[in-house]
């Protein structure tokens, strides 16, 4: 795959993601640091390592569908499947800057 392309792609995908939001917290799952890593092959299927804050989490049903949905419906995307992992388990310093100033604890 061309590297610029894989680029491109990686970037609707994560732009997608930011679509997404934890329903108990008022930022992207992008920015709260869910998402460990974004895998594109060669035939364009998207596969996403995420996790949740809590394995307790009242989305963790839904959520991984919800974003299995919209990346797959990036343009240039053939399909899409999330894989959920509690290693290394989420906490906060994994949030972006910009999700901590948008919670105030910056």
């Amino acid at each position: 795959m061309d590297p610029a392309k894989k680029k491109q792609l990686e970037e609707a995908v994560i732009a997608a993601m930011k679509t997404v939001y934890d329903p108990e917290i008022p930022v992207d799952i992008y920015e709260l640091g869910l998402i460990y890593e974004i895998k594109i092959n060669e035939d364009y299927e998207a596969t996403i390592i995420m996790t949740l804050t809590s394995p307790s989490c009242p989305v963790a049903e839904s959520l991984p569908v919800e974003v299995e949905q919209k990346v797959a419906g990036v343009e240039g995307i053939t399909s899409s499947k999330v894989e959920l992992t509690w290693e290394p388990p989420w906490d906060k310093d994994m949030m972006s800057e910009e999700a901590l100033v948008e919670l105030g604890l910056m």
